[in-house]
């Protein structure tokens, strides 16, 4: 005798979450036994009393296959059922009777094809059968709704069922449409249920873990908390994604807005950290957004971006903004952020020149790229390497640095005064001293055409004292 297939406990996937993995066997040749079993029940008793086993003892196979009446063979009933999730127990087949059936239906009703001879069509429950007798004339995924709890357990209560049978649930046709994430689609389903519960459809499918993976308010979502806990629930991935108020190229700068007026609507799919993600200087924007933890979803992760004003050359040029608008900056940036650069021994740590940028440094200096002394002390930083390089004036300066440019002597007055960062690089004070000093020197003004005199002495009387010493000229 081949291995048997139970006809009576062969459960039909119903709906969504139904498993169509079947034990492994070979197919019991029931038209052959046709003539030797006139009932089901004589294999089959449980289906038939709601007592013992599902399949036949295999010693009642070796009666006949004994070797001499008939070959012997080898077979043994599954040491486990049919993983499923459907509520159907053949013991309620004896209460399966209406008006329009006064009598409970046979084994044949289901497991047999109508007006085929007996038992030469026997096969598992066809979807449509169970579907007419309970009144269902659509296709078995197009059901309504509040059809699920008929023939579906709740997902907690089939564990039989593995996270890979979860992962192919078939999707219903309302789950496609676009509008489903939403408030509007998904939300508005799962409030349709009664006192402020998650309808019983929707746990066939899901538990609270599901909720979570975009719910980062689950805690306070009481119709997400009366769906009981599942893990498994997860092998169904949702996929968060941002709704079309966020693809505004100004959503950015307006979002501030409703995020004070209407925080909740911030914190359905936005933990504190999405927000602290940018607002660094600012943590008490997110007050009012709920951190993650445990029982949240993780959240939309936000990844921080550089506004578009701050162009490449946005760090030569911050200055101005951060004078005159100095919140604007604190909204993402903390004091930490400016020291980076604005510290004397900034320049020193790695990354922040390119490389190999010693070598050139004296044309990006000479140039003006970028404001050295935003970073560096010219007096000390540059004058400690310039020295060890032997790059400094030891007395009078003489001929030699500046022969690239002929006559330079008569035209530096100019550079000076376009770029005095650079000179003093080499160049001390005592230098300049030795021609423009007003007591001794060659006689040549350091002033220059126009010098206002009284003015700088009202607004910075220490400078003259360098070369007048107190006895400052009226």
């Amino acid at each position: 005798m081949k291995r048997a297939a139970l006809a009576l406990i062969a459960l039909v996937t119903l709906a969504r979450g139904s498993v169509a993995q079947d034990v492994a066997r070979q197919q019991f040749d029931h038209a052959g036994h046709a003539k030797l079993f006139p009932s089901c029940a004589t294999c089959h008793q449980a289906p038939a009393t709601g007592e013992g086993a599902f399949y036949p003892d295999s010693a009642r196979c070796a009666t006949c296959h004994d070797g001499t009446v008939q070959a012997r063979v080898s077979w043994t009933p599954p040491a486990t059922i049919r993983r499923t999730n459907l509520r159907f127990d053949h013991a309620l087949v004896a209460t399966m009777f209406d008006a329009n059936h006064p009598e409970p239906p046979k084994c044949t009703t289901c497991h047999e094809q109508e007006g085929k001879p007996w038992m030469t069509s026997v096969g598992r429950i066809n979807q449509a059968r169970c579907l007419s007798c309970h009144g269902v004339t659509v296709p078995h995924l197009e059901a309504s709704d509040t059809m699920c709890t008929v023939c579906h357990l709740a997902l907690p209560e089939a564990q039989q069922v593995t996270r890979a049978d979860i992962a192919g649930f078939p999707v219903p046709p309302t789950h496609k449409d676009p509008a489903w994430p939403t408030a509007a689609g998904h939300g508005h389903a799962a409030e349709s249920g009664a006192g402020g519960k998650a309808p019983a459809r929707c746990t066939v499918c899901h538990a609270r873990e599901f909720c979570m993976q975009c719910h980062v308010d689950a805690p306070e979502r009481p119709i997400i908390q009366s769906i009981a806990s599942d893990p498994r629930s997860t092998a169904i991935v949702a996929h968060l994604a941002p709704p079309p108020s966020h693809a505004n190229p100004d959503f950015w700068r307006q979002h501030g807005a409703t995020a004070r007026s209407t925080p909740a609507a911030c914190s359905t799919c936005h933990a504190r950290e999405s927000c602290l993600t940018c607002h660094v200087g600012t943590p008490q924007v997110a007050a009012q957004i709920p951190p993650r933890g445990a029982g949240r979803g993780t959240g939309a992760v936000v990844v921080r971006q550089r506004p578009l004003f701050h162009g490449q050359n946005f760090a030569n040029q911050h200055a101005q903004m951060a004078a005159r608008s100095a919140r604007t900056c604190a909204g993402c940036h903390v004091r930490e952020d400016c020291m980076t650069c604005h510290r004397l021994e900034s320049a020193a740590a790695r990354g922040y020149h390119p490389a190999d940028f010693l070598t050139r440094h004296p044309a990006a200096a000479y140039a003006r790229e970028t404001s050295c002394s935003d970073c560096h002390n010219t007096a000390g930083f540059c004058m400690t390497c310039h020295a060890a390089s032997g790059l400094h004036s030891t007395g009078v300066l003489r001929g030699g640095y500046h022969d690239g440019n002929q006559f330079f002597i008569s035209g530096h007055g100019q550079a000076a005064r376009q770029s005095l960062e650079t000179c003093v690089a080499c160049h001390v004070e005592r230098d300049c001293l030795t021609c423009h000093a007003a007591n001794g020197g060659r006689g040549y003004n350091p002033h220059g055409p126009g010098f206002d005199a009284a003015r700088l002495k009202s607004k910075n009387p220490q400078m003259c004292t360098v070369c007048h010493g107190t006895a400052i000229p009226g």
